[in-house]
């Protein structure tokens, strides 16, 4: 995973009032990840309450009022999609779900252990995107639900909020993925592409079902 792929999982997080924590600052690749390698963010929002439901396995931003605190994996992977061939042949994709990686993360979550369902962990799962065609769309979220995962959260639908909050008068020092957005919007250069996706939206719900 590059850095610009967790800062982009990281301004969305924060950009929708999260509090962020990285699990590492370096990438591991000559040998398997620990438990502790597994996550690669861990995330809390702190103005969550309780509520009589669980946020919806497709996470858009609406949903994420209902996530008290999670585990983020993210897999960057742009060029592929996450077919259930792809999901049956490569574990380590469920890395971050195995017990004594979960094991190790609740002591940065002491209330954890909640009588409320709602405010239980959540395991989000960042990914590329699903199969748009049938029965391989639902085949893929079935395995992921399987396999442990609560929710996962499409990189387009990230980007397509992102852009919406980036205004071009604002000079984001703070983060060169903001800033980076906002030097396209201000020449013009995300307007093609931001009309075309948008186009993929429903008028009613914006944020509803973009790119999953």
């Amino acid at each position: 995973m590059s850095a610009i792929d967790e800062g982009i999982v990281r301004e969305y997080f924060e950009q929708n009032g999260f509090l962020v924590r990285q699990g590492r600052k370096y990438q591991v690749q000559s040998r398997h990840k620990t438990g502790s390698e597994e996550v690669d963010l861990m995330v809390f929002n702190p103005a969550w309450q309780r509520s009589a439901r669980k946020p919806g396995f497709f996470l858009f931003s609406t949903e994420l009022q209902f996530v008290r605190h999670a585990v983020v994996a993210v897999k960057g992977w742009h060029t592929g999609v996450f077919t259930p061939a792809i999901l049956k042949s490569s574990p380590d994709i469920f890395g971050f779900l195995e017990e004594k990686v979960l094991k190790n993360v609740t002591r940065f979550f002491p209330e954890t252990a909640s009588d409320d369902p709602a405010g239980a962990l959540t395991k989000i799962l960042v990914l590329p995107s699903l199969p748009t065609a049938e029965p391989f769309r639902s085949q893929s979220v079935a395995l992921l639900k399987e396999r442990g995962v609560d929710a996962i959260i499409s990189f387009r639908s990230m980007l397509l909020d992102l852009l919406d909050k980036v205004e071009v008068n604002q000079n984001y020092t703070k983060s060169d993925t903001l800033q980076v957005m906002r030097i396209l919007k201000n020449y013009d250069l995300l307007k093609d592409a931001q009309l075309d996706l948008m186009a993929d939206r429903p008028a009613t719900t914006r944020k509803s079902k973009s790119g999953l």
